[in-house]
């Protein structure tokens, strides 16, 4: 799908992720992606060139596994004259995190350029084998 490139563009592909994948993803699954959606296209909307028409491209694709479906996400722009990366953002900073989030939820993410522009783009494994589960925030290991 094409969105504006401004930031309604974020809203429009977050609402057409959650209407086409709500019955497909688990619902924390599905927040994860929303999240990711809205973090890569409100970058490319903040960082980067059009597309030609002043679009941003936004795309997904499941592929099915014996583990669930694995979904790949993808925001394509007209590029910028850097490529994105994770910043480190003082605790006052306004802005800064954003890829922080979208590698923290992710499997994995990366960026592709060609001579039209670039895709950012962010993998989802099947929650089984995606990312292992976080200790216990108290530090207490229960016996079960």
């Amino acid at each position: 799908m094409v969105v504006p490139h401004h930031p309604a563009g974020a809203r429009l592909a977050r609402h057409r992720l959650a209407d086409d994948l709500a019955d497909v993803v688990a619902p924390t699954l599905l927040a994860d992606l929303i999240a990711v959606l809205a973090e890569l296209v409100g970058n490319s909307v903040r960082h980067a060139r059009p597309l030609p028409g002043g679009v941003v491209r936004v795309a997904w694709r499941l592929r099915p596994s014996a583990e669930g479906p694995r979904i790949q996400l993808r925001v394509t722009d007209g590029g910028a004259n850097t490529s994105p990366r994770i910043r480190t953002a003082s605790p006052d900073a306004a802005d800064g995190r954003g890829l922080h989030i979208v590698a923290g939820l992710a499997t994995r993410w990366g960026v592709e350029r060609d001579g039209m522009g670039q895709r950012v783009w962010a993998e989802f494994d099947p929650p089984s084998t995606s990312r292992p589960t976080a200790p216990p925030r108290s530090g207490l290991v229960t016996a079960g």
